[in-house]
């Protein structure tokens, strides 16, 4: 980024680094504390793989030859405890490049230390160990491994990157999978650029400060000085000094645990302790301050006139023969954007990989039948557009790629495109091509990250979308069993898994084979074999998948004359609670409503009753959060019907719900186990 000084001549300039203010710094490149390499306990958690004993990095700017540069430099030091800990060992730095203008890294070293027969090895890092991956068009991964790695090493390495692109400044994690123990980082900002600043996590800071200074430098031009807007005494004939008011900040974690993944959430990247940086603008000397950063209004503009996106979407014609008999058959709007969907995925099948714009003509994706989730809803917008179906393209981030702050406008947030059809009773229909296992205007679950972006002609009317999803993960079990005097069991299952669940079991058989899939369902209990079985509606996406199977289990050969156990409900159910720790500071994102219906109906042997009836239990969660309901009833002499009904109401639960659905879960379970006792009649 060229400075746009105000001197008439010709300018030869260095202006000296922003750099931090002199303070100690935490780590010294080559020098490992020596109780470092011995085997004294590093961390409280036991299981940890490894654990990092100190990253330090520091962001300055530098101004070289009439041109800023962003300077980012890391030293970072971890102690490998066991060997699942070894993939630290390689590091992946990325680097952004853009026409001619690339990030560089630059002064790359490392070692790693083992303790052998009481003194120190050292092995150096070689060049050898190092390669390049083109990541993306404009990514490529720089990639270490550090050599000589052993359970008890310690390894550190050190690195600069400087850069040219200062929207592209570095953001700093504190946390890992590992356990951290000392993270540091320090910027100097300089006047002229505007940060800024937002921290993430659930982790505090041990140390945050913020000074204000003042740096010089020193600037060497030909003519006269017209001032600049910087302040300025000249020292001869060929330069002027200026002075520049710099913000140095000073942030630290300690003693941070490993970031654990957990059931129902979305990445990683949405919890853990972090600092992100977005340019917001810009004042060089003698200029009004340059907004870079940007609005949603803006975003919206631009992408429309991108070739890669709103150029795309005139593509129309490319299916226009497909879809143009479409019209009259199907004068209701869904229905029509229904049959255009079939069109579009009969065309071009997703390949699994997510973007928000094309990266070649949509045309080559249908040559190839094949495209990103960006090929194929592109390619559908165009197509219900032709087929006179209004369509716009919906921005969101999938749940593995994170969630989108709606007061950064940030494009980069987002990596999928749907289309949004406006329907003529006022209600909005979301429809994705890439899942034909889902119906129309289901999102797939990936899709199912809260909030998406609209794009309208009209910027102005681009606005926030709610993706909280109608349909919910249904799974409804109506069981018969008949229970013999030796404790043998038979039995005939009919399963119906409707919306979310019926795409699930629907891509596993799909993936497995009917007989593979049953086969599967029977490794799960002890002894069952299954004499007959049935998938019905497996191709019929817009009705509930239904499974019906009868089964038999031999008696357990140490039943008790006279006196048989059963759970039955846990043959039908999860055996274990998901929610197994006793603290969870991230929400529960279970991404849609769940409805969980088991019924059974269990025939008793000739003579035998039970010698107990289990209570009845309803467990409510706070603010109707969700529901559980048991029951067992005895209809009939020896009938007895249980059920159990599951219902959470909410797609998303917060961290402070958590105690409340872990033991939510743990009461139904426990339920669940309860033995039925049936005893012979005396």
């Amino acid at each position: 980024m060229k400075v746009p000084l105000l001197y008439p001549a010709t300018l030869a300039a260095l202006l000296s680094s922003f750099a931090a203010q002199a303070q100690s710094e935490p780590i010294k490149f080559g020098k490992p504390d020596p109780k470092d390499l011995t085997n004294a306990p590093f961390v409280a958690d036991s299981a940890a793989s490894a654990v990092v004993l100190c990253d330090y990095g520091t962001a300055t700017f530098q101004y070289i030859s009439n041109d800023f540069k962003l300077v980012s430099e890391r030293i970072t030091r971890i102690k490998i405890l066991k060997k699942s800990g070894y993939d630290v060992a390689t590091v992946q730095v990325p680097l952004y490049h853009r026409a001619t203008n690339e990030e560089k890294l630059s002064a790359l070293r490392g070692f790693t230390y083992n303790l052998v027969n009481g003194q120190v090895q050292k092995t150096k890092l070689e060049s050898s160990n190092t390669f390049t991956e083109e990541r993306t068009q404009n990514v490529r991964v720089r990639k270490f491994t550090l050599p000589d790695v052993r359970e008890g090493s310690v390894i550190e390495y050190a690195y600069t990157v400087t850069s040219d692109f200062f929207f592209n400044f570095q953001d700093w994690s504190f946390q890992r999978d590992i356990p951290t123990r000392w993270s540091e980082f320090r910027a100097s900002i300089p006047e002229y650029f505007d940060y800024k600043m937002l921290l993430q996590g659930y982790h505090s800071l041990a140390v945050q400060t913020k000074e204000e200074n003042l740096t010089q430098f020193t600037e060497r031009y030909a003519g006269t000085t017209t001032g600049g807007g910087f302040s300025t005494s000249r020292e001869g004939p060929s330069s002027a000094t200026a002075t520049a008011h710099v913000m140095s900040y000073k942030w630290a974690m300690k003693d941070v645990p490993g970031f654990r993944n957990e059931p129902y959430m979305t990445t990683s990247e949405d919890y853990v302790a972090r600092l992100n940086f977005q340019l917001a603008g810009v004042r060089f000397p003698g200029q009004a301050y340059n907004n870079v950063a940007g609005t949603w209004e803006k975003i919206n503009t631009e992408l429309l006139s991108d070739d890669d996106f709103g150029m795309q979407l005139d593509r129309g014609s490319l299916l226009k023969d497909q879809v143009v008999t479409l019209v009259a058959k199907y004068p209701d709007t869904e229905a029509r954007a229904a049959a255009v969907r079939q069109v579009v995925m009969a065309a071009v099948r997703y390949d699994g990989t997510d973007r928000y714009k094309t990266t070649s003509p949509l045309r080559k994706a249908l040559e190839a039948h094949r495209g990103t989730s960006a090929d194929v809803n592109l390619l559908l917008i165009a197509a219900l557009r032709t087929a006179g179906v209004p369509a716009h393209p919906l921005l969101l981030s999938t749940r593995s790629h994170g969630r989108v702050n709606q007061s950064l406008p940030m494009l980069d947030r987002f990596n999928y495109v749907v289309a949004l059809v406006p329907m003529p009773d006022g209600k909005e229909l979301l429809v994705d091509a890439t899942e034909p296992l889902l119906p129309c205007g289901v999102l797939p679950e990936r899709c199912l990250n809260q909030t998406g972006r609209l794009i309208m002609k009209n910027a102005n009317e681009g606005r926030w979308v709610d993706l909280t999803p109608t349909q919910r993960y249904v799974h409804y079990q109506q069981i018969n069993l008949t229970l013999d005097a030796e404790g043998g069991l038979a039995g005939k299952v009919h399963e119906e898994h409707g919306g979310y669940a019926a795409a699930d079991v629907r891509k596993e058989i799909s993936r497995l084979g009917e007989k593979k899939y049953f086969a599967e369902l029977t490794s799960h209990h002890t002894g069952w074999t299954l004499p007959k079985f049935a998938v019905v509606e497996r191709d019929n996406v817009a009705k509930p998948l239904a499974l019906d199977y009868e089964f038999v289990q031999p008696a357990d050969d140490n039943a008790t004359a006279g006196t048989l156990y059963l759970s039955p409900l846990r043959d039908f159910s999860s055996e274990q609670n998901p929610f197994r720790h006793d603290e969870r500071l991230f929400p529960i994102d279970f991404g849609a409503l769940r409805d969980e219906t088991t019924m059974i109906t269990l025939n008793l042997p000739e003579g035998y009753e039970l010698a107990e009836t289990p209570k009845a239990t309803v467990v409510e969660l706070p603010n109707g959060g969700g529901r559980f309901l048991y029951n067992v009833t005895a209809t009939t002499p020896g009938t007895v019907q249980l059920t159990s009904r599951l219902n959470l109401r909410k797609p998303v639960y917060s961290a402070e719900e958590y105690t409340h659905l872990r033991e939510f879960y743990r009461l139904m379970l426990e339920k669940h186990g309860e033995k039925l006792v049936a005893k012979k009649k005396v």
